[in-house]
């Protein structure tokens, strides 16, 4: 029989950054597939357009700019960015709805840095998890070869994921500022691994993560 959730991080939202190509989606897939009815992945508010096979309610809730600014105005949003001329975010309602379930949450920088200032005064306590890649090279070599992308979106891509590793080397070991846990996707069964052990909060959890890596950021230049 599966060993359980630890009861003691189960109301302590999982949140998670990366840039993307570190396979945030991949790992999510095993651990759901690993814990079914375990956890809850918050669906995200966006103004951007559906793709094909999405379906409203499922990978994102889809509304128009005005709606989602309206409801920015009126404090639903626990963190929400812009990117990529698109609007994305989280609302209070989205965490409520999963209970019981172990919230996970998959947001940028912008969010996570909102998230900490509103955090407390939710009665949330949140982990924070940096996905790292295991180099800026392998990184780029990710974003390039995915061929579903245009150049202009692939160079944004780069912009955004220089921010987030560069947050996360300058704010590594500082207290209330770094992320608690690092996990470095080299191999993604190692790594699940890595990411099953936290998100389970099994003992040992908090030094479970890696050590970050040493990044040439200038391999992510456009």
């Amino acid at each position: 029989m599966p060993k359980p959730i630890n009861p003691d991080v189960v109301k302590r939202p999982l949140v998670m950054c990366g840039p993307s190509g570190t396979g945030k989606s991949t790992l999510l897939k095993h651990l759901f597939a690993a814990h079914p009815n375990t956890f809850g992945f918050s669906i995200s508010h966006t103004t951007r357009k559906p793709r094909e096979g999405e379906q409203n309610g499922r990978e994102y809730h889809f509304v128009t700019e005005e709606e989602f600014m309206r409801r920015v105005g009126e404090g639903e949003f626990l963190e929400w960015a812009k990117f990529g001329g698109n609007c994305y975010g989280t609302t209070f309602a989205a965490l409520s709805a999963l209970a019981p379930l172990r919230c996970i949450l998959d947001i940028d920088l912008q969010g996570v840095q909102q998230l900490r200032q509103r955090a407390a005064s939710h009665s949330l306590s949140p982990v924070y998890l940096f996905l790292s890649p295991p180099s800026a090279s392998s990184l780029r070599s990710r974003l390039d070869g995915r061929g579903t992308e245009t150049a202009d979106s692939i160079k944004k891509r780069l912009e955004a994921a220089r921010r987030e590793l560069e947050y996360a080397i300058q704010s590594d070991g500082k207290e209330g500022e770094g992320f608690e846990v690092v996990v470095v996707n080299d191999e993604v069964e190692r790594a699940a691994g890595v990411l099953e052990r936290v998100a389970m909060g099994w003992e040992g959890w908090e030094e479970a993560g890696d050590k970050l890596p040493k990044l040439d950021l200038s391999e992510l230049e456009a």
